[in-house]
């Protein structure tokens, strides 16, 4: 427990600095944001998605005001984050489906956000989380990555990942440890050539013991 406790403490110390999209969505606290924001971040750098978002929440914010926008107007506004078309779409479609059977409203379950067209566990997580202040695991490529690294847990995909931090990982980290993990995998954790000799939590690290 201590050695989870001393890396999320020195991860926060380190004041990484958090990319702008990152912290757009920290500053959301609305759930239907984060779940359209978290949709056009699939597949696409956070340089490219946060001009991108931007754009998109000047054409609308809320399910019934994007149900009206027309998907070659949105997906003119959100170019050129990956798969801009079909996302365009894919958002439009789920405001009509939040306004049809969920009166307007994103529902705060995570079983519940996977029914809907195009929601994964990962972006289910991160509304849940971001959307709602409530506990729950957001698992990205990042947090998969940079948790097997350390050999906090060992597992082949992020849905293992998610799982394995639900049954270890303690719930007070669960809607912080994203932020803290993306940030750290963008300015130094990298996939190609981590930084280990800059590293905050490089004495903790599987990898290098």
């Amino acid at each position: 427990m201590a050695k989870i406790d001393d890396i999320v403490e020195a991860l926060k110390e380190a004041h990484q600095p958090k990319s702008d999209f990152v912290g757009l969505m920290d500053s959301f606290n609305n759930p239907y944001l984060v779940l359209i924001a978290c949709i056009l971040s699939l597949r696409t750098n956070d340089k490219t998605t946060y001009p991108a978002t931007l754009r998109m929440l000047e054409l609308a914010k809320t399910p019934e005001e994007m149900a009206n926008v027309k998907e070659e107007v949105l997906s003119k506004a959100i170019y050129p984050v990956g798969f801009y078309a079909n996302k365009a779409k894919q958002i439009i479609q789920l405001s009509k489906e939040l306004i049809e059977k969920y009166n307007g409203q994103v529902p705060c379950d995570i079983d519940e956000l996977c029914k809907l067209n195009g929601v994964g566990r990962k972006t289910a997580n991160l509304v849940v989380a971001r959307g709602f202040n409530e506990p729950a695991i957001c698992v990205d490529v990042h947090v998969h990555r940079i948790f097997n690294r350390l050999g906090y847990v060992k597992t082949k995909n992020p849905e293992e990942t998610e799982f394995a931090l639900r049954k270890k990982l303690p719930e007070k980290y669960w809607i912080e440890i994203n932020t803290l993990i993306v940030t750290h995998g963008q300015n130094c954790c990298k996939p190609q050539k981590p930084d280990c000799a800059n590293c905050p939590i490089n004495k903790y690290c599987a990898k290098l013991i």
